[in-house]
């Protein structure tokens, strides 16, 4: 075979491999409505930017027939490329070959690029598009997705990684993503569960359909897994391109500078009034946010899921942060077992990145009820506080009204090492609120007084004046500064830039043993 036959021969099983089980099953993909793992791949990464591994690798099963059916690269994409000019690796699973279904040699193809990732220092993003382990293989797949299942673990913290589900996903397959940093799914085409409909029937005599059991809006509002429900598989691709450019590549970089001509001193007048006077009155904590963030762009994840609690990723004078907030407009911001659990879980994601935590504080308090008592709010509400007490990244506080017993000191109060503590005037830090607070320290005489209304209404104003404002806690150190509302983004900017060489530590151990 002479040099140009050599080439021609390449050339031909490139384009073997690109069709992955043939154009006829890329066809019936379109008819779907759905995109290939390649064209995932190709609209994920900067153009041009993707060089592939292993394209000619096969599997090496000889039983059942399959030494008649093999497709070169096996069923996963695999390889590295860019975002915005930074590193990424990624596999993306080709439900073309077999399913998606996964061998043995298609868990070392993932393996490969994973450990690469950790050595390199480059963020993870798999494609998920698979059937399941391939029943064929036997235990040689169910090693394969525990070898898996390792990487994810030592890569936790060390490399972000994101998961998007682009079809189905069940049975053990479901535990890499839900190993991951982040999980996107897209509405009405993607679904996760252990076990399927049929089986929930003959086990439990439940009908549930695919979607109700495992699809992107029930993960993403009910369960958790998902962070974030796509309208589609462009908008997925979209989403996990934007999280990137928050992230660092790494646990040893810091967050990435990016330019900014938000004025850093920029004033939000609007914000000296958007405190309701009525104590009990709701208002929406994403206005502050956006009102303070460059731009007003603030990149929300897990948004349907405990929405009490707001989580996500923004940029203060080009410095990317993580926000997590008090949503006054759900349950009074009321922290319970989802949103603890929420809130916990992207402390600990920002800890590990060098990401700073900037927290938006408007809380009266844990939701109280058998439901929660049961379901277990001490030991999950605890996992805020811990994961907020063993944060040793920057971390900036602003309690804009009620920061109220056991909720104020879980929300980075300085107690738990918080860095720098703000109150707006409007706030009312104490063990309670005034009304429940003088009907416990004055109940008995109220019952007494000619007028017990009126008794009780002088003594909420007294305890109001006295107890339930920031300046009992700002002579005590507690609090940094009373801020007015209208400076609040040239406050956080100047806080920012002091801590930007922080240094903190924890205890030397093996690793701490939260409360899960």
């Amino acid at each position: 075979m002479n040099t140009q036959n050599r080439l021609d021969h390449l050339v031909r099983l490139r384009e073997q491999a690109r069709l992955g089980g043939g154009q006829d099953k890329i066809d019936k993909v379109h008819t779907q409505g759905k995109m290939t793992a390649r064209e995932r791949i190709e609209l994920l990464l900067d153009p041009g930017s993707f060089e592939e591994f292993d394209m000619f690798k096969t599997h090496r099963c000889r039983d059942f027939g399959m030494e008649e059916t093999v497709f070169p690269g096996d069923g996963v994409v695999t390889g590295h490329g860019t975002i915005d000019g930074r590193i990424v690796y990624v596999f993306a699973q080709d439900f073309t070959v077999l399913g998606g279904s996964l061998s043995e040699t298609f868990a070392e193809k993932i393996c490969k690029i994973m450990d690469l990732a950790m050595k390199n220092g480059a963020p993870v993003i798999g494609l998920n598009d698979s059937g399941g382990a391939r029943i064929q293989e036997g235990i040689e797949s169910l090693a394969g997705y525990t070898e898996i299942f390792l990487r994810n673990v030592m890569a936790s913290g060390v490399v972000p990684q994101i998961s998007a589900i682009f079809g189905p996903c069940a049975g053990g397959a479901v535990y890499s993503p839900v190993l991951t940093d982040f999980v996107v799914m897209v509405q009405n085409n993607s679904y996760m569960f252990l076990t399927g409909p049929k089986v929930v029937k003959s086990v439990t005599h439940e009908d549930v359909t695919v979607e109700e059991l495992g699809g992107a809006a029930m993960h993403s509002s009910r369960s958790g897994v998902s962070d974030y429900a796509a309208t589609s598989g462009v908008d997925a691709i979209n989403y996990i391109r934007r999280m990137v450019s928050y992230l660092p590549q790494n646990n040893l970089e810091t967050t990435p500078l990016q330019p900014c001509d938000d004025p850093p001193g920029r004033a939000a007048e609007h914000l000296n009034a958007i405190i309701p006077e009525n104590p009990n009155a709701a208002y929406n904590m994403k206005e502050i946010i956006l009102h303070t963030v460059d731009g007003g762009e603030f990149f929300e994840v897990k948004e349907m899921f405990a929405p009490n609690l707001i989580v996500g990723f923004a940029r203060y004078n080009g410095v990317s942060v993580g926000i997590v907030a008090n949503q006054p407009a759900y349950l009074s911001g009321v922290l319970d077992i989802d949103s603890s659990i929420k809130g916990a879980r992207f402390v600990r994601f920002c800890d590990c990145f060098n990401i700073p935590i900037v927290t938006f504080v408007d809380v009266p308090g844990f939701l109280p009820g058998t439901a929660q008592e049961y379901g277990g709010v001490i030991r999950n509400g605890a996992k805020i506080l811990y994961a907020y007490a063993e944060a040793t990244v920057p971390k900036i506080t602003v309690i804009t009204r009620k920061a109220y017993g056991g909720a104020y000191c879980v929300m980075s109060s300085k107690h738990l090492r918080g860095d720098i503590n703000y109150a707006w005037p409007s706030a009312e830090i104490a063990v309670m609120g005034a009304r429940g607070a003088v009907e416990v320290l004055y109940g008995r005489q109220a019952r007494k007084a000619e007028n017990a209304v009126e008794f009780l209404a002088d003594k909420e104003k007294e305890y109001q004046n006295t107890v339930a404002n920031p300046y009992v806690a700002a002579q005590r150190g507690y609090i940094d500064d009373i801020i007015e509302p209208s400076v609040t983004r040239s406050r956080i900017i100047r806080a920012l830039g002091l801590l930007q060489n922080k240094r903190d530590s924890n205890p030397m151990k093996k690793h701490g043993n939260i409360p899960l």
